[in-house]
């Protein structure tokens, strides 16, 4: 078989064959209706992806582009509430704090988000308020509808990553009350790396400031949208934007309430695993927060190293996440996002189970047999 390693991380996924094809082919004009009309059809599936009907934008830059150009158009100068609960709210934190007056909202890394600080953040003026909805460095999943409502209460705006949520799990952007939210191509929908998409509401247009990136200038996006055929200010990156619009037409073809219900088995179907192993999972959980359903973040065993999970498990040929920053070493995280289903993950899983049993962990019982059953049910 050919040497190519089966990537079970919260992104960058394996890409299908189709996704692959679309991007090997002879280059185009990005002003030509063949571009606008697959730009045009991929925003139609993309506002599906974020439970929108507001203006979708995409963006030749990463998910932080995304986040970057989120913050600098709207809340730049302004006062900004930032949840933080691990890698990817800090990153929507320090962003915010380049651009306005950010005051941190922080919680330990995969513990609940705090909603009383935020609110009397908002009571005391606030304006915007960023939390990242999948926080994969924890696997938490954190409250967009609650958070969405204390914002709109005292009329701030919402800024959302949905990076690693939406083409995966069910995002609601309007019903939650969201302004601004962002994907990243390489997480749920399954595309290659290197673009990200912008949902943004009325409210956030009306709000847009003056002073404004060049490059991430979001009015621009949005003028050129507008033109037949539809376009991008500046050249895009054109075979991405190709990868892209075939894998949306994957998920225009799987439907997005099967996908959805896709990504919740097959994480199930992962803590499962877990308990099965006797291993405990990383988040802690109130009433307002879920385990993530596209990543499984789980404590490392007592005395067992990292290399003696991943590395084993990478020697198979399959590769899963270890903990950022100060979480190295102490978590362990699968993947289980994208165009994967039950065979990848329970090849994952047979091979994790194994590294668990040659390190010496005690008491790992049959995570697989665990997980088939969820997959079969």
């Amino acid at each position: 078989m050919e040497d190519v390693r089966l990537l079970m991380l919260p992104g960058p996924v394996p890409l299908p064959e189709r996704v692959c094809q679309a991007m090997m082919r002879q280059a185009i004009n990005h002003r030509g209706p063949e571009f606008g009309a697959a730009y045009t059809e991929s925003v139609e599936v993309l506002k599906e992806c974020f439970g929108t009907e507001n203006d979708v934008l995409v963006l030749s830059g990463s998910g932080t582009a995304g986040m970057d150009a989120a913050i600098s158009n709207f809340g730049k100068g302004k006062k900004i509430a930032s949840l933080v609960n691990g890698k990817f709210g800090d990153r929507l934190y320090q962003i915010a704090a380049r651009n306005g007056d950010a005051t941190e909202i922080a919680s330990e890394w995969g513990t609940p988000v705090d909603l009383a600080a935020l609110e009397d953040a908002l009571e005391n003026g606030a304006e915007m308020v960023t939390m990242v909805h999948n926080e994969t460095s924890a696997g938490i999943l954190n409250p967009a509808k609650e958070v969405g409502t204390l914002a709109h209460k005292y009329d701030a705006l919402f800024v959302m990553d949905g990076v690693t949520s939406v083409g995966g799990d069910e995002v609601l952007a309007d019903k939650w009350g969201v302004d601004v939210a962002i994907v990243g191509s390489q997480k749920c929908l399954a595309a290659p790396a290197g673009l990200a998409a912008v949902a943004v509401s009325d409210r956030a247009w009306d709000r847009i400031v003056e002073d404004r990136p060049f490059y991430l200038d979001l009015a621009s996006y949005r003028k050129s949208a507008q033109k037949e055929p539809m376009q991008t200010p500046y050249t895009p990156a054109v075979p991405l934007f190709l990868g892209l619009h075939e894998s949306l037409m994957m998920i225009k073809e799987e439907g997005m309430a099967a996908r959805v219900a896709r990504h919740r088995k097959m994480s199930a179907s992962v803590r499962a695993a877990v308990a099965a192993w006797g291993l405990e999972m990383f988040p802690q959980l109130d009433e307002h927060s879920a385990y993530s359903n596209t990543v499984t973040a789980v404590r490392m065993p007592e005395g067992v190293a990292d290399a003696d999970v991943r590395g084993k498990v990478k020697q198979m040929g399959i590769e899963i996440a270890g903990g950022q920053d100060h979480l190295k070493g102490k978590i362990f995280r699968i993947g289980s996002m994208g165009a994967v289903s039950a065979p990848e993950i329970l090849a994952t899983l047979a091979a994790v189970q194994h590294a668990l049993r040659k390190a010496g962990v005690a008491g790992v019982g049959d995570g697989v047999e665990a997980a088939a059953e969820v997959l079969d049910s």
